[in-house]
């Protein structure tokens, strides 16, 4: 509104309330004590109090109105924390949204007329259109199907587990490319909660990229890469696959006692191997690994995986993980390192630290945006696959596969196998912290996976929050995973191998 064109700002304060269902008093002080010339009385109006509006035409000197576009999300909660949301006048807030929001955008058209000094229009004065450009269109690497597998499985997991929250991210781990990325509790994109800034930041917020957690077992797969990379080199501190390790439960760093989950009794844990280590997660042989290599080796890999960095993933808000410095480690940290404590990730950096460890030893920078197209359809940009680097050979790299095979048939792994699939994993199980201590009887309990093993495709990362009752990986993560891999293999017909 043009506040010098307006004849009667009494009248004009009542026309305005009735037809928009706005507070008179609130108006009339807007158009009486503000200082600029202009003044936005209302946004986002229906047609309909528009044209109500326009039928006293003879009062509503000075008033002008413009017709604005609303981003509709045809599927509500699908793919919220992913896709993100607008602002009220449709710029990007969060999300690929606000990542994208120059290419989605587009350009304001104007119109440009001559007015008089208080603001009315000169009568047979001519006007100039520029019009307005649209915004680019872009297609993700997010695939429809497994994305609705993914969350079908998240949000039975949260109802199922009580969990404080689930998430899940699947990924081709022969490119990088982002299949589906599902995070419950979720919310609806067309009902977004902007009067609740509490519930919006925490139920918008994409903690697949943006938070770190203790990885536990998962990352003792890093641990066997290491060690079998450097055995493969020659190194005489690294142990052969064929090693028998002790089968103690205790293992002493720097006088601190370092334990297993498991209690050994009844021969628990004895005569394990390398394979063996990883299909029952047993603690001890992997502190026997890490301070064997030493903090320099072992962060030479840690490191290689891109822990302690981004991914570079397109999305806002990437945190770079928690990696104590190399020269502050002691030897008790390594060992604890080892099996996967000491040190946090987010899950993003895990899902494309284990795909490379499994495709080859290529380190692929994950990615949402597959293309980038014209209002009218013609391409504009196709997005590659990005190797950023390489990490371990192609035989180090089918060793680990072809073990974490083996922990999915018939190790801690085996709730998320399927006969006939080559399914790989391995779960893991941690104690979360609070104020620098163990809280008690809080867990983040996970499964990574992929298929198949010699060729991968699909890789799996599921993560529960804080379930309820039972916490072990095991139980609470991999049969949602084996859920995912199963919903995989019907939407693709994926045939079993003989």
């Amino acid at each position: 509104m043009r506040k010098k064109a307006v004849k009667d700002i009494e009248r004009l304060s009542e026309i305005l309330s009735e037809c928009l269902d706005a507070d008179k008093g609130k108006i009339y002080e807007r158009l009486t004590k503000t200082t600029s010339s202009e003044v936005t009385i209302k946004k986002h109006i229906d047609k309909e109090k528009i044209d109500k509006l326009l039928t006293y035409s003879d009062f509503i000197s000075g008033v002008y109105y413009s017709r604005d576009n609303t981003r509709v999300y045809p599927y509500g909660e699908f793919l919220s924390q992913v896709l993100g949301f607008t602002s009220t006048d449709g710029k990007g807030q969060s999300g690929l949204e606000l990542y994208y929001d120059d290419l989605l955008k587009g350009k304001d058209g104007e119109i440009l007329y001559e007015t008089d000094i208080v603001g009315i229009e000169i009568e047979g004065s001519s006007a100039s259109y520029i019009p307005a450009v649209d915004g680019l269109n872009i297609k993700l690497t997010i695939d429809y199907g497994v994305q609705q597998v993914a969350e079908a499985a998240v949000k039975e997991a949260y109802t199922v587990t009580g969990a404080k929250s689930v998430k899940c991210v699947v990924m081709d781990p022969s490119s990088g490319a982002i299949r589906a990325m599902a995070i419950a509790p979720s919310f609806d994109l067309n009902n977004v909660p902007r009067d609740d800034t509490e519930s919006l930041l925490k139920l918008s917020r994409n903690t697949i990229v943006s938070d770190v957690y203790e990885p536990g077992s998962t990352f003792k797969i890093f641990t066997a890469t290491a060690d079998i990379a450097e055995f493969y080199k020659g190194n005489p501190k690294a142990f052969s696959t064929s090693k028998i390790f002790n089968s103690s439960r205790y293992r002493y760093i720097d006088g601190t006692r370092v334990k297993c989950w498991s209690d050994h009794k009844n021969g628990k844990h004895a005569a394990l191997n390398l394979e063996g280590a990883l299909k029952n997660s047993c603690n001890p042989i992997f502190v026997d690994i890490a301070c064997s290599l030493g903090k320099n080796t072992m962060y030479k890999y840690i490191n290689m995986f891109g822990f302690g960095e981004t991914t570079g993933i397109d999305f806002t808000g990437e945190a770079h993980g928690m990696l104590m410095p190399e020269s502050a480690v002691k030897n008790v940290d390594i060992a604890r390192i080892g099996f996967g404590q000491s040190v946090a990730v987010t899950p993003i950096q895990l899902a494309a630290a284990v795909s490379s460890a499994v495709n080859g030893g290529y380190y692929y920078k994950p990615y949402f945006l597959s293309e980038v197209y014209s209002p009218d359809g013609k391409t504009v940009e196709i997005k590659n696959p990005t190797i950023v680097r390489k990490t371990v050979d192609k035989k180090v790299s089918a060793t680990i596969s072809y073990m974490l095979e083996s922990v999915a048939k018939d190790g801690g792994a085996k709730n998320a196998y399927i006969e006939g699939y080559k399914i790989a994993g391995k779960t893991g199980t941690a104690q979360k912290f609070e104020n620098g201590k163990i809280a008690s009887g809080k867990y983040v309990s996970s499964f990574i996976g992929f298929f198949p093993s010699d060729a991968p495709k699909y890789l799996v990362l599921f993560i529960v929050d804080e379930p309820y009752g039972q916490y072990y990986g095991s139980t609470v993560a991999a049969p949602y995973a084996k859920e995912i891999f199963n919903g995989i293999i019907n939407l693709k017909n994926v045939k079993p191998y003989e």
